[in-house]
């Protein structure tokens, strides 16, 4: 079991990697202060997909790293 943790763990960790590298950049600037540049910018669809999948894998990672790290699976 430790080891199929570990595995996902590495395993999300890289996907994680590439899905955060993935994203648009996001230079709003001295707008971002106040978020008025989210006022006049609407995110995609697919911008909204990859930051659902960026969001469940980061889970996953967290899930992960707190059964190794609290030593939960042994």
């Amino acid at each position: 079991m430790l080891t199929f943790v570990w595995t996902i763990q590495v395993l999300s960790s890289l996907l994680l990697i590439v899905l955060i590298l993935m994203h648009s950049p996001k230079g709003d600037g001295i707008a971002g202060i106040g978020n008025a540049a989210q006022m006049f910018s609407s995110q995609k669809s697919a911008e909204k997909g990859l930051n659902k999948l960026t969001a469940i894998v980061a889970g996953i990672f967290t899930v992960c790293v707190f059964l190794l790290g609290f030593g939960i699976i042994k």
